[in-house]
């Protein structure tokens, strides 16, 4: 390990994926709602530049809502309803490993690991121990803003992560799958970022990542 003593992973779409079927899950909570379908997955990635800092999960769904039911339209859009329901549908120990990613973990065993995450502890935990991975993480860092920790990218969760590990920003490097988040995050504060784009695919990627890489199987090849 030549360069970095710290390395901070993401989690949901960069270390794992969902096992659920999205459009499906999404389908079921407006039926449970009653309300005809005005939005998709992609919608819903697409308004998350566009919400405002959640302070749970719940919030940050509501707001989703909210926000594409704007842009489609939509007067009465159910938000609190539909985000109730779309938690209700979701399966939280669903999850898989995203290609590679054992590869990843395994070739950054002998560094100090950070887990920086948007989610809040109760909801990761369950992904985490579904995947056999609780106790791989020296510092896990969870995003809980009642708690002082508001989401990447926000430097908080990385200055955490940073204290915790005793380490430089010069010598740890972040791995994400979001160009908003993990990316952004990670430049603010000059971390070496490496971006791994699970379904955003971008030419020029705004910002600009110090890494891109197609795959985690890849990772390997940076250390």
């Amino acid at each position: 390990m030549a360069d970095f003593d710290a390395i901070l992973f993401d989690l949901d779409s960069t270390l794992c994926v969902s096992d659920q079927d999205e459009e499906a899950v999404l389908a079921e909570a407006f039926d449970r709602v009653s309300v005809d379908q005005y939005c998709t997955v992609a919608d819903i990635i697409a308004a998350v530049d566009d919400i405002s800092t959640p302070k749970t999960p719940h919030e940050f769904y509501e707001f989703c809502f909210a926000v594409t039911a704007r842009k489609a339209g939509i007067e009465t859009h159910h938000a609190s309803d539909l985000a109730t329901a779309y938690e209700a549908c979701l399966d939280h120990s669903a999850v898989s490993f995203r290609p590679g990613a054992e590869a990843a973990l395994a070739a950054a065993s002998d560094a100090n690991l950070g887990l920086v995450t948007n989610w809040d502890e109760a909801t990761q935990t369950v992904k985490l121990d579904a995947l056999g991975i609780s106790d791989v993480f020296d510092t896990p860092v969870f995003a809980n803003p009642r708690d002082g920790v508001p989401p990447k990218p926000d430097p908080t969760p990385f200055e955490r992560a940073l204290s915790e590990l005793d380490s430089e920003p010069g010598n740890t490097i972040h791995v994400g799958d979001s160009l908003g988040a993990d990316v952004a995050g990670a430049n603010g504060l000059d971390i070496d970022s490496v971006w791994v784009p699970y379904k955003e695919q971008v030419t020029d990627p705004t910002p600009e990542p110090t890494h891109i890489l197609p795959s985690l199987a890849e990772f390997p090849s940076l250390l």
